[in-house]
């Protein structure tokens, strides 16, 4: 059975979306492997940071009552959002302002914390349908810089204007997502889980969610599955979400204090030996300040992604004095967006229906 060792685990989720058996669960803060795990390994090459081991384990989860009912939850919603990273809070708003009651689950008990994000976005998709606030921006980007390696040695390196991104505080933004849907008349609740789907005749007919410690039945006329690349929403539901190891990319990334880096240019490094099949990255956050991290292909050469992180800030100098501040890791999803995104009473939406820019990882 896998085993997690909890001082390595960074609850990102990775390995639950390409368990073939649904043996593994993010429980609020923790891991669960199952029972129905069959040993085949396939967790451990999706772990950026190497948390994961065919061992002998025996862990539980805490069973809850399904008896209790919340004074403050309806009974009955018109909609249901599992989730409220982007996808989640944007459907909330949407549903909001057509005058819909409904209700939007965080498993999480901060919205937008952790952060599984290099948290760059182009303008014009973000200001599409949000305007920009200096609030949650961290920088404002108009450069970028690729350079491409092969056989170990620098073959190609251009730089030039790139157009107007920005680099953004993804906790404050998820958290203003949020808020607007909230605002406009959506009822949230963070640390509440949404741990299965109620059904009638074939159809998805609301959800259970574990709300106060306990299990709520809440009855809804659509659920939507915006519980992110590790979902198991749709799953339930009986929707194909399972995402193939080859179709995973691997991230770490650290928040570097103290670089030598010009804080309006975005940098990629492409490099077959460090990042096979993915790239490396340089998003600044300020002056001497930046998200430094890299993707690779799930099950591509030895070595965790955050090993291979080491390797690479030690390589490039204008790096290389760097502080760390924050570690952050996870797993994007580069395939098609699932086949079926929609069954009777249920949609998947964002991480949950692999819907990814398949050339970046960019998921907002």
């Amino acid at each position: 059975m896998v085993r997690v060792d909890p001082r390595l685990c960074c609850y990102c989720g990775g390995c639950v979306s390409v368990c073939p058996e649904g043996a593994l669960e993010l429980a609020e803060t923790r891991l669960i492997a199952g029972h129905e795990c069959i040993d085949c390994g396939t967790c451990l090459a999706a772990c950026p940071v190497g948390a994961l081991s065919l061992e002998p384990a025996s862990p539980e989860a805490t069973p809850v009552s399904r008896a209790f009912t919340s004074a403050s939850i309806a009974p009955r919603y018109d909609l249901v959002v599992a989730g409220a990273g982007p996808a989640g809070s944007t459907a909330a708003w949407q549903a909001a302002r057509l005058g819909l009651l409904l209700l939007l689950l965080e498993k999480r008990q901060e919205i937008g914390s952790p952060v599984r994000c290099a948290e760059g976005v182009a303008h014009a998709p973000l200001a599409a349908f949000l305007e920009p606030d200096p609030a949650w921006i961290a920088a404002r980007v108009g450069m970028a810089q690729i350079v491409v390696r092969a056989g170990g040695r620098e073959v190609q390196r251009w730089q030039g204007e790139g157009g107007l991104g920005y680099v953004l505080e993804r906790r404050l933004f998820d958290r203003a997502l949020a808020e607007r849907a909230a605002l406009a008349g959506a009822q949230v609740r963070v640390k509440s889980p949404v741990t299965g789907l109620l059904c009638r005749e074939g159809l998805v007919c609301g959800v259970v969610a574990r709300i106060d410690g306990q299990a709520v039945e809440i009855e809804a006329g659509v659920v939507v599955a915006a519980d992110g690349v590790e979902s198991r929403v749709g799953a339930w539901a009986g929707l194909d979400t399972q995402l193939p190891l080859a179709d995973t990319m691997v991230c770490a990334q650290y928040l570097l204090a103290g670089i030598d880096w010009d804080p309006a240019c975005l940098g990629y490094w492409i490099d077959d030996d460090l990042t096979p099949g993915g790239y490396a990255w340089v998003f600044p956050k300020g002056e001497g300040l930046a998200n430094v991290g890299l993707g690779l292909q799930a099950g591509l050469g030895s070595g965790t992604a955050l090993t291979r992180l080491h390797r690479f800030i030690e390589r490039e100098h204008a790096l290389s004095a760097g502080s760390p501040v924050t570690l952050v890791a996870g797993n994007v999803p580069v395939a098609l967006p699932c086949r079926r995104l929609v069954t009777g009473g249920l949609l998947l939406a964002g991480d949950a229906a692999r819907q990814v820019d398949p050339l970046t990882g960019g998921g907002i």
